[in-house]
């Protein structure tokens, strides 16, 4: 990260909200110069790696990766982060004096002037050795995010053909995105549901389902190994089905060391 030169970047998936808070961080903000404006976490992850912007708003669920991997990502070369958010979650609320500040969707303007000036001061703060550490912030922060007991989803109600199959999640072996439908494959055949992904990923326990892809969360248990093409494209081969599943650049972090 260059302290020298200002710069930023805003990730997040919804276009309305999305150019609202650009707009208005160049309004507040006039000396931030935005390097990147991205519609998906794996857009951000890759300008992250290009542009390692100083300041960072991200949007905490998002397609192709979250907001806590683009965070990870910011962290690992100093940046700051703003998290945006359309729920009033104590867990966010509770790093609004850490290294982590948030927004609540639609982001209002005298909230934005408050997270800039906290920027600021953190910004000092770093140019002299101080501030909290990020990394620390994170592991905290995706603890108390994770779905927990009734939250979790236990049942998915599914399409057949023409009749409707109750599926434990227990069964289930990955979810697809497939065109306005989601592909629910168990090792006794597949249906469909139409809860998009985003919505189904709030709902499973992060240690036993990971995202692999944007259209792509598997069983972690179901995977027999990560191959690599003479393209250099990754997929997953499964234990109890015969299809592959992509892997995106965003991802194959988890697979280190498989």
């Amino acid at each position: 990260m260059t302290m020298g030169r200002l710069t930023g970047l805003v990730a997040e998936d919804e276009a309305p909200q999305r150019r609202a808070l650009v707009e208005q961080l160049q309004q507040v903000w006039p000396a931030l110069e935005l390097v990147a404006v991205c519609d998906d976490g794996e857009a951000a992850l890759q300008a992250v790696a290009e542009h390692r912007p100083v300041v960072s708003f991200l949007d905490i669920r998002m397609p192709g990766a979250n907001g806590l991997d683009v965070a990870r990502a910011v962290a690992g070369h100093g940046g700051l982060v703003v998290f945006t958010t359309a729920y009033d979650d104590y867990a966010v609320r509770a790093f609004e004096a850490g290294a982590a500040d948030y927004l609540l969707k639609p982001v209002q303007p005298q909230r934005l002037e408050q997270a800039v000036a906290r920027l600021r001061q953190r910004l000092e703060e770093r140019a002299a050795g101080g501030g909290p550490d990020l990394q620390v912030l994170l592991d905290e922060l995706d603890a108390r995010l994770r779905p927990r007991g009734d939250q979790l989803i236990r049942w998915i109600t599914a399409s057949v053909g023409e009749s409707v199959r109750m599926i434990g999640i227990d069964e289930v072996l990955f979810f697809q995105a497939q065109d306005k439908y989601v592909r629910v494959a168990t090792a006794d055949g597949d249906a469909v549901i139409r809860t998009p992904l985003k919505e189904l990923l709030a709902g499973l326990d992060p240690d036993t389902f990971w995202q692999v892809h944007r259209g792509a969360v598997v069983r972690v248990s179901a995977i027999d190994r990560l191959v690599r093409n003479e393209l250099g494209r990754h997929s997953l081969k499964l234990r109890e089905h015969p299809d592959s599943l992509p892997v995106s650049g965003a991802f194959l972090h988890r697979f280190r060391g498989m």
